[in-house]
């Protein structure tokens, strides 16, 4: 599942606070808030046929979480509009392509932790790049992670926030056993997600997932649950343990880089026929493909 270069992409340009420079050209401040402590918050965008999917649910997303973390001078929702339609088109894509969203607290008077040393107002970052679904679809590997994500009282989860140590680590692990992904429990050994993405379990045709009580609130996530209850799918939010998963007779993922991937092993042990994604993996994923066919912010550029 590691991702390859595409060449497309070694001209394209890049967006840091409405300049467009070349990919070589392009980079931020060693005083910058990302490179000083990871001190920003990000979103995952796709693009399909000249629209954005969900991109209001993703800029409410990010917005909320720069409140969160007190970020002053962020700019508005056109503001940021404006400069990702600006970067598709100056780069002509239309489809096929992924967008990494970033804003920082933006650059320091000099080193340190302290926010008010912040005084340059916050750098906002639109990386478009050419890329396809990063999730093999005739199935996953995972195994468990031994890194546990935070609960809301030590960090909450509902910061969607730079600082992905723990993620980099999980996928350690998982690069280490040789498989794709690995799952993070929180705090009370209830599954919380996977080191990129939210996970599913289908069992007795019942479609379940876990709270985002150690996790972000994932788009792709509510995307699913909305089809669940739009097309009279069974479906359940609720804690969940690893045993759960072990037994069900589907298993998937689901995020913006991958849509929804279905899991053919967890922790040596097979789910479903071990070889494929399962029918109700299969539908929701014909349902989640119509939806992103016909639905999104159409790119006016």
């Amino acid at each position: 599942m590691l991702q390859s270069f595409d060449q497309r992409n070694h001209d394209i340009l890049i967006n840091i606070n409405g300049e467009l420079k070349p990919r070589e050209q392009s980079g931020i401040s060693p005083f910058d808030s990302l490179v000083q402590g990871g001190d920003g918050v990000w979103e995952g965008l796709r693009v399909y046929g000249g629209r954005i999917f969900k991109l209001e649910e993703h800029l409410a997303r990010m917005l909320g979480s720069a409140k969160a973390l007190a970020i002053d001078g962020v700019p508005s929702v056109q503001e940021i509009i404006e400069q990702i339609e600006r970067t598709l088109a100056a780069n002509e894509m239309r489809d096929g392509v992924h967008i990494r969203l970033t804003l920082s607290r933006g650059e320091k008077i000099t080193s340190g932790m302290d926010p008010r040393l912040n005084q340059a107002g916050p750098t906002l970052i639109v990386l478009a790049e050419w890329k396809d679904l990063v999730y093999d679809k005739t199935g996953l590997r995972l195994i468990t992670s031994s890194v546990r994500r935070f609960p809301p009282d030590c960090l909450d989860p509902n910061i969607h926030h730079n600082n992905l140590i723990q993620s980099i680590l999980a996928k350690l692990e998982a690069n280490h056993a040789g498989v794709d992904d690995a799952i993070l429990l929180d705090l009370q050994g209830f599954v919380a997600e996977t080191n990129a993405t939210h996970i599913f379990a289908v069992e007795g045709g019942v479609v379940r997932t876990p709270t985002t009580r150690a996790c972000p609130e994932g788009v792709t996530r509510s995307t699913v649950l909305e089809l669940c209850a739009a097309h009279d799918v069974s479906h359940q939010v609720g804690d969940m343990s690893l045993t759960s998963f072990y037994r069900a007779d589907e298993v998937f993922t689901t995020g913006t880089m991958g849509e929804l991937a279905g899991v053919v092993e967890i922790d040596g042990r097979k789910i479903g026929n071990g070889k494929a994604p399962g029918p109700i993996t299969e539908r929701l994923s014909a349902m989640y493909r119509e939806l992103t066919a016909t639905s999104g912010y159409i790119v006016s550029r």
